[in-house]
């Protein structure tokens, strides 16, 4: 399976997931450099689908399904799927409610298209209201392989990676995370997400000790979830 990703909006990123002469959109914005993409690479566009319902992810999509005589589904359809066929492989979705109700992860061996719900160095807002949803989420894409790349939803890395700097500032990692950004090209892995990520750290003695300075309640790994929502 390979991807391509797609830059829209101020920060939106969008992809292109394709093998052989097939191919899926998510989150799919940029409609015209997606149909020179597919055009330029002779793929046959099947489905057009999207992480979660906010406008800015779903922009363009009915265009893009319209154009392309693709099949449109919507975040809460394709999750009912589980998975969407795509030549002789299957990408694998993820329902990850807590960024909103409806937000899914796209996962095939390699690659992580993860919304809002998993950014770079960050992870979203957390709309639905329901932290313990959003906990359950971020451990299931904790637990895929660690050299899986992460393709969010938006490029933040740059304040992200600020806000790290700010609650581990003797971090050497989060320098080393910065040099690898690429603009042209946003992504990292999960092994390089747990080095930084500070919602994927929730369980280091460091930031541990640190909600613990202000008072909040440590004693579980979800109190400690909870607690890093809240402090930050």
């Amino acid at each position: 399976m390979q991807i391509e990703q797609f830059r829209y909006g101020a920060d939106n990123l969008g992809y292109v997931l394709y093998t052989g002469k097939k191919a899926i959109a998510v989150d799919g914005g940029a409609v015209q450099r997606i149909l020179d993409f597919l055009e330029k690479n002779d793929l046959t566009l099947e489905v057009v689908t999207n992480t979660h319902n906010h406008p800015d992810h779903t922009v363009g999509s009915a265009d893009l399904a319209k154009i392309s005589n693709a099949s449109l589904l919507s975040s809460s359809q394709a999750a009912k799927q589980k998975q969407i066929p795509l030549g002789d492989e299957a990408i694998k979705v993820l329902a990850t409610p807590g960024h909103t109700t409806d937000s899914i992860c796209f996962y095939t061996p390699g690659i992580l298209v993860s919304g809002d719900t998993l950014f770079n160095a960050t992870v979203g807002n957390c709309f639905s209201g329901d932290i313990a949803a959003f906990y359950h989420s971020i451990k299931t894409l904790m637990a895929l392989p660690d050299d899986t790349f992460v393709y969010a939803g938006h490029d933040y890395v740059e304040q992200s990676i600020e806000l790290a700097g700010h609650i581990e500032p003797e971090s050497l990692a989060i320098e080393q995370y910065l040099a690898g950004y690429d603009p042209n090209l946003v992504r990292f892995t999960l092994a390089q997400e747990k080095a930084v990520n500070p919602y994927l750290r929730f369980n280091e003695p460091a930031l541990v000790k640190l909600m613990e300075a202000r008072g909040l309640d440590t004693s579980t790994e979800i109190a400690r979830w909870h607690a890093l929502m809240k402090a930050f």
